[in-house]
Order: structure tokens, then C-alpha cells, then sequence
């Protein structure tokens, strides 16, 4: 792979990125981000970027490793079928799995119940050199104990401080912790995987019909689907609140799940390149005790041949 990509690669990616980032400056309405875009793109042209945007990957994530400086927290979030675990699956296939972790937060347990509602996401955040992938995320926390506060009430929270005010001081707070984190060599990447109601119908039709799928199905799913309109507001809350320069959002349009990962991988590759990832050089003293060890090898390599005669 070439140190510096060329322009015309970096100019070819942002066209699946800029679109739909938002970083918190200008007006954000969620029903002015369509579910159904597809660029210029069919899904044979597709299927050339994916390619090329997992091979780059890949390239990408042994020099961050190696160099051991830099690490990447991924957040997805999505509506239920919103395409989470596929994508994941598919932009992440050959990556090496010593250098990338994929976290999914369920509902918190009695013990990350004792603690702060940040704690379980920061105990599980990327060492450096490594990739990590929150499947849900700490936004739960302004999302779904929202839609439903008799979750915060199991939050254990001193109950003067459960005020009005709760969901925008939490904001404040993840805004925080995010600089804390791109402050400390951790490059956040945010994704809304923004799908249709009409497409999550057939998406759950489909694991119906499906006897391999029908175990990703459950009637929550559909209890959760009557309250769309009221996730559909609070999602646009949390960008317009939490969309920052350093960790904006990447609204992401996920009717097509083909568009979706070219956009994901794009973003993640252009994130990747702006590091100047670099494998580190060995110092003069351990160049020459590579010397050394080279003509050991080599005597030893001659020594063998010697006594096979």
C-alpha cells in the first residue's frame, strides 16, 4: 500500500462520507436524510468499493497495530433490523481479531447497575493499536432509558438528581467523555444506521419466513416498533446534541445494506488514512543485533546443508 493514497482515492471516498456527516454545525432534521440512497452506485459498482475499501482496511489496521499509538472506538446504532450485525460482519471480515473487539451491550446487570451509567462502555473501550466496535452503545442511555423511564428508575440514581434536565446533562456528559477520548489518541466513529419503517416491516417479515433467522425475531421487537415515532425523535435529539467536529455523527442510509457498508467502510478508511499509520523503525542497536543474528542463521542454514551431504 502506498504511504501517501492518492487524491483522486480520497476524493472518490467522500462522496459516500460527506453527505451524511453531520458535525453538529448547521440545522439537523432526521426526515431530511433519506433511508433509500444508493449514490451513484448499483450493486455490481458496490461490490468493487466494498472490495476495495476491506482491502485497505486491512492494510490500515496491521500499521495501526503495530505502531501502537492510535485506537478506534466504532458506535453503531440502529432501530431494531437496522443492518447492525451484517454490516459488522462484512466490513470487519479479515480483519485480524487480535487487534479488533466487538462489544454488544444488552440491558445492564445488577453490578453495572452500581455504577455510573458510563462505566461498563469504559471498561470495555479500545487499547491503543486496537479497533473497537460498540453494537449499542452508551447512547442507549439517552435512547431507549428514554422511550422508557421505568429503566432509569433501576438506574439507582439519587432521586433529586433525576430532574428535567437528565437527558440533556447526559448529553453533556457523553460529549465530554468523547473529547476526553479524541484528546487521548482514541478516534470515535459514530454511525446511525438510518433504515425505513417500511424496510425493518419486510426485514422482519423475511426472519419469519426464514427458519435461520427466526431466532433473531422477538415480539419486543414488534412492541418497540408502536413507539417509532417517538425513537425516531429522540434519535434526532442525540445528533443534534451529541454531534461534535472531533466525533460527529455519520447518519447512514440503511434500506440498502450494500450502500450502507460502502458508506461505513468509506468513513473508517478516511479516518484511517488522515493517522499517517506507519510500521515503527528498529533502532541502530537493534539493527545490528539483526547483523548478528542474520549471520548466525545464515551460518546455521550453511552448517545444515553441510552435514545433509
Amino acid at each position: 500500500m502506498n504511504k501517501k493514497p492518492s487524491k483522486s482515492l480520497a476524493r472518490e471516498l467522500d462522496r459516500y462520507i460527506s453527505p451524511f456527516r453531520h458535525d453538529g454545525s448547521g440545522k439537523f432534521h432526521l426526515k431530511d436524510h433519506k433511508t433509500d440512497e444508493r449514490g451513484d452506485l448499483d450493486k455490481e459498482k458496490a461490490q468493487a468499493v466494498l472490495d476495495s475499501n476491506k482491502k485497505r482496511m486491512i492494510e490500515f489496521q496491521e500499521r495501526l497495530y503495530a505502531q501502537d499509538r492510535w485506537s478506534l472506538l466504532i458506535v453503531f446504532q440502529a432501530m431494531d433490523a437496522g443492518g447492525k450485525d451484517s454490516a459488522i460482519k462484512a466490513i470487519f471480515e479479515g480483519i485480524n481479531p487480535q487487534g479488533c473487539e466487538v462489544h454488544a451491550f444488552k440491558a445492564p446487570s445488577s453490578k453495572e447497575l452500581d455504577h455510573d451509567f458510563l462505566w461498563r462502555h469504559m471498561i470495555a473501550l479500545p487499547e491503543r493499536g486496537r479497533i473497537g466496535i460498540f453494537n449499542r452503545s452508551h447512547y442507549e442511555e439517552c435512547l431507549v432509558t428514554r422511550v422508557h423511564p421505568e429503566i432509569l428508575a433501576k438506574e439507582k440514581l439519587p432521586p433529586k438528581l433525576v430532574t428535567k434536565n437528565i437527558w440533556r446533562e447526559r448529553f453533556e456528559d457523553i460529549s465530554a467523555f468523547e473529547r476526553y477520548l479524541c484528546r487521548n489518541g482514541t478516534v470515535v466513529l459514530k454511525f446511525f444506521l438510518n433504515v425505513s419503517k417500511d424496510e425493518q416491516r419486510e426485514r422482519f417479515l423475511a426472519r419469519l419466513d426464514d427458519p435461520a433467522k427466526q431466532w433473531k425475531f422477538s415480539m419486543d421487537d414488534i412492541r418497540e416498533r408502536a413507539l417509532w415515532p417517538r425513537y425516531q425523535a429522540v434519535y434526532q435529539d442525540i445528533v443534534r446534541h451529541t454531534a461534535t467536529s472531533h466525533a460527529p455523527w455519520y447518519v447512514v442510509p440503511a434500506d440498502h445494506k450494500w450502500f450502507a457498508r460502502v458508506v461505513i467502510g468509506s468513513v473508517i478508511n478516511a479516518e484511517l488514512e488522515k493517522l499517517d499509520l506507519r510500521f515503527p523503525r528498529a533502532d541502530k542497536a537493534s539493527l545490528e543485533e539483526f547483523k548478528q543474528v542474520r549471520k548466525a542463521l545464515e551460518k546455521e542454514g550453511t552448517g545444515g546443508k553441510k552435514q545433509a551431504k
